[in-house]
């Protein structure tokens, strides 16, 4: 340090100097002292310890670092006397506020309900004069007290209420006590004096009455005395030597004791870096541990957990999307705005997705509620079910057949839905057997006139046959139709005797097995040959049809086009026997078929090689029948 008179040193004497301050620092040597006898501090800089030039100062001192300006500041405790009245006029004065009469201010700074009439006109209810004080501050400190005013009164009151409510406590644990020692003493029998019991207890109540400090073992003030303890048990007491004398303070330790300190947690001098002066590890000590596992990650894990940083991150990002879309939002310009349309955007984002949610636990469920009657009725079960080759139930649960129309509804006063009869191919009412939906019910006599009906229809097919054979007869002598025209058509004599026979021998019974919607307990036998030859017929007809279909043309045919067909017919008086309808189900081209495109391929190629060598007979027609 240079001399106070600030004269030149040498080399020597300013290092002797600078060793002289380090010593004093370190508190191996005495520190300076003033003109009056008071240390000067050794860590106050250099340039706030010396006096300026001007001043002459030959010796150490602080004194040009206070202030010696004179005269009052003004900045007394003195302070507003809220609320103090200084004279009561019984009129109306000139220059008083014409609404309340008082001369402290003026009328537009009236704090009185404004009246319909004011004091002036009406010289009546003379407000009383404040007490207008001035208190003068004057200091920077004194405008800025917040305490400036403050009256200990207050707290004096305060305390007052605090110590009522803990007498109130008080007596509320002495009841309690009492209420539980009579209750005990009850409970031990007829012998136990009643008497005895609760003078005993107003004893102890009266004892406990007379020591509130120390009420009881497990009452208020107990629990408050633990916790005192308890949190005595984090302060550390510490001495540190100055050197105007020794000083004692408190030092606030929030590490329990138990638990491993941070700068043990990992030993290695590379890993995080701990701050003894702060207590701080911002660094997980051990990265490569479990989170699980660990009981300090760091005291940056707190802050990247609080969330404030994520937010103000999303916020941000949602105001640049937003404003990149179209929307007139901007996180500095306009914050509360963009908050605003942010928490829009999370609530409408919340209800699509609880509308996405319910949406599809209607239409799929949830695994995590019971079972419902249509995911049980699908469960395993052990009952026997045995099948033919086409699917049908031979024995065990039959299965019904589901209606194609609406279930439980009955029309035009029937008793039963539509559907629930058939017969040869026909829907009808099981009530009355009534072939036409719209047709009302007409009860058992309605079935025998069903009944009579179809009998009838059944004479006239037959008759219709006999008719045809006989016409087939007369013209058995014509030679010139060939016998691939008479099998194909039908037309011969032998044709019409086996469709007469065919007829004859078919029984309403067994039509269902033709159809498929029954099955008999035995399998239908089928004829090789027919089936062969009903396949042969169903092959010819596709190709008809499909060069028709080419050619644009239609009829009123097998092939041609259905509008021209006659109302309800079925291909004139042609009977579907069970090999015309084996074959239909052999050359049925089914749309999930994995191999109807293989299939397909095959007959392409095969009218195609049919085609060039003119070959293409019936014994190439490639189905093995066993």
């Amino acid at each position: 340090m240079a001399s106070a008179g600030g004269k030149m040193l040498s080399a020597e004497e300013r290092r002797r100097q600078k060793e002289l301050e380090e010593a004093r620092k370190a508190g191996l040597a005495a520190p300076e002292v003033d003109e009056e006898g008071n240390a000067i501090n050794p860590h106050i800089p250099q340039f706030m310890a010396s006096a300026p030039w001007y001043l002459n100062n030959d010796h150490p001192s602080l004194k040009h670092q206070r202030n010696w300006k004179g005269g009052p500041q003004g900045d007394d405790k003195g302070w507003y006397d809220r609320g103090a009245k200084v004279f009561q006029a019984t009129k109306y004065r000139k220059g008083a506020c014409e609404n309340c009469g008082s001369m402290s201010h003026k009328t537009k700074d009236c704090m009185e309900r404004p009246r319909s009439k004011g004091a002036k006109y009406t010289n009546k209810n003379i407000a009383a004069d404040e007490k207008v004080q001035d208190v003068n501050m004057v200091s920077f400190d004194a405008k800025r007290d917040r305490w400036n005013g403050y009256s200990a009164d207050e707290w004096t009151k305060q305390a007052e209420n605090f110590d009522k409510m803990a007498e109130m406590r008080a007596e509320v644990r002495r009841k309690e006590l009492l209420e539980q020692k009579f209750k005990n003493g009850s409970d031990g029998g007829d012998d136990v004096d009643n008497a005895a019991v609760a003078a005993e207890a107003a004893a102890e109540a009266a004892a406990a009455a007379g020591n509130e400090d120390k009420i009881l073992e497990d009452g208020v003030e107990e629990e408050d005395k633990v916790v005192e303890e308890e949190e005595s048990g984090f302060a550390k007491i510490e001495k540190r030597v100055r050197a105007s004398g020794a000083a004692t303070g408190t030092v606030r330790n929030l590490r329990i004791r138990e638990d491993t300190a941070k700068y043990l947690l990992n030993l290695d001098v590379e890993s995080a870096h701990y701050d003894p002066k702060s207590r701080s590890m911002r660094e997980d000590p051990n990265p490569e541990k479990d989170p699980s596992e660990k009981t300090f990650a760091g005291d940056n894990f707190i802050r990247q957990t609080g969330g404030h940083s994520d937010s103000f991150k999303t916020l941000n990002l949602f105001s640049i999307t937003a404003y990149e879309k179209g929307q007139d939002t901007h996180l500095q310009a306009t914050p509360s705005q963009a908050e605003a349309a942010y928490k829009a955007f999370q609530m409408k984002k919340a209800s699509l997705q609880g509308q996405s949610k319910s949406t599809l636990l209607d239409k799929y469920g949830s695994a995590a509620s019971a079972p419902t009657e249509d995911i049980l009725a699908l469960r395993g079960t052990e009952a026997y079910v045995e099948y033919d080759a086409a699917g049908r139930v031979i024995r065990g649960q039959e299965v019904k057949a589901c209606s194609r129309y609406e279930e439980d509804v009955h029309p035009g006063n029937h008793t039963s839905v539509w559907g629930s009869w058939w017969k040869e191919g026909t829907w009808g009412y099981a009530c009355c057997h009534q072939t036409v939906k719209n047709a009302y019910c007409t009860g058992v006599a309605g079935q025998g006139a069903a009944e009579d009906t179809a009998a009838a229809l059944q004479k006239n097919m037959i008759a219709y046959a006999e008719k045809k054979a006989k016409q087939a007869a007369a013209d058995e002598g014509d030679e010139e139709e060939s016998e691939d025209d008479q099998e194909d058509n039908g037309r011969g004599m032998d044709g019409k005797k086996k469709s007469k026979k065919r007829l004859e021998g078919v029984k309403p019974g067994n039509a269902a097995g033709v159809w498929g919607s029954e099955a008999d307990k035995e399998d239908i036998q089928l004829d090789q040959n027919k089936l062969r030859e009903a396949i042969k017929r169903a092959e010819k007809a596709a190709r008809a049809e499909e060069e028709e279909g080419l050619e644009g043309g239609g009829g009123g045919g097998a092939g041609g086009d259905d509008r021209k067909r006659g109302y309800n017919s079925l291909n004139e008086d042609y009977n579907v026997s069970a090999e015309d309808m084996e074959a239909y189900r052999m050359k049925k081209s089914r749309g999930d078929d994995p191999l109807a495109a293989i299939e397909a391929a095959k007959a392409a190629q095969k009218e195609k090689s049919a085609g060039k060598y003119g070959g293409g007979g019936g014994s190439g027609d490639n189905y093995d029948f066993v």
